[in-house]
């Protein structure tokens, strides 16, 4: 009689030091270097999606906790390291890495991004003229540009995600308010395409153009009234509702490059994006 052979483990030996013995001893400043959010955020990240995420153990194996699921996801996406280097830190598969990462970003567009990143209301709005105090640009509530996020083009359409740097990418389009916080986001057009076609071709553009949205208060300056705008560079088309540099001919009078200085200081989206 042959004997039994011992069932095959499905999990693969992998030391959980780190994660188990390193992490939770983090200062709330290493913390916040590492995954690029404080503790009280992570705590309030792991709560609103433990009902779309979370997992329970089974009968034939041990779930990956919530809380490390979603350290996986936030330092995959804070540093962009390989799944493989991400597998042997935090003790998991490559494959439960790659799983993780879909499954908080997919978690996040659902249950975090209708929270927080929406059109501002009349209130909101008034608060975001805040750039009016800090850099004196009234009555301004937002900055907008772009940013490229490299990707792996696909093979059929390879030459629309080719950018003018050099590289494939995919195109980040935001807004932000006086303190630097998002309010709109678009993103995945290809590379190639151009700031001003992007935003034509965005929501935000439909809602702008339309008049409502940004008509809701006025501020009298030398005599023009003046509705709420964004700031731009100058690759966006000028709009009553969009403000851009004037180019520089030489020919500028002093109160034209007062005003080229006054959006300058004003465009926060470059600490934002890192640009």
């Amino acid at each position: 009689m042959r004997k039994r052979r011992s069932p095959i483990a499905w999990a693969h030996p992998r030391s959980l030091y780190w994660w188990d013995s390193i992490v939770p001893d983090f200062s709330p400043h290493e913390f916040m270097q590492n995954f690029r959010v404080s503790r009280e955020s992570f705590d309030y990240i792991c709560n609103r999606l433990n009902d779309v995420i979370g997992r329970r153990n089974t009968n034939f194996r041990l779930c990956v906790p919530l809380r490390k699921r979603v350290a996986i996801a936030i330092w995959k996406l804070a540093t962009g390291s390989e799944y493989r280097t991400i597998s042997h830190l935090f003790g998991v598969g490559w494959s439960t890495v790659y799983n993780c990462v879909r499954e908080f970003c997919d978690a996040v567009i659902m249950v975090l991004l209708p929270v927080h990143i929406t059109m501002p209301d009349a209130g909101k709005l008034e608060e975001m003229a805040t750039f009016n105090n800090r850099w004196r640009a009234p009555p301004c509530v937002g900055a907008i540009d772009g940013s490229h996020i490299p990707v792996i083009a696909p093979e059929e359409c390879a030459p629309e995600y080719y950018n003018r740097k050099g590289w494939h990418s995919i195109v980040l389009q935001v807004v932000v308010d006086g303190k630097g916080m998002f309010w709109d986001v678009c993103v995945g057009y290809p590379g190639s395409m151009h700031d001003a076609r992007v935003l034509r071709q965005s929501h935000l553009w439909d809602d702008l153009s339309s008049g409502e949205f940004l008509s809701q208060r006025k501020v009298n300056i030398s005599g023009c009234d003046v509705g709420y705008y964004l700031i731009g560079d100058p690759a966006y088309p000028l709009q009553n509702w969009l403000m851009k540099p004037l180019s520089d001919t030489g020919r500028l009078t002093r109160e034209q490059h007062t005003y080229n200085y006054r959006l300058s200081s004003a465009r926060l989206w470059k600490c934002v994006l890192g640009g």
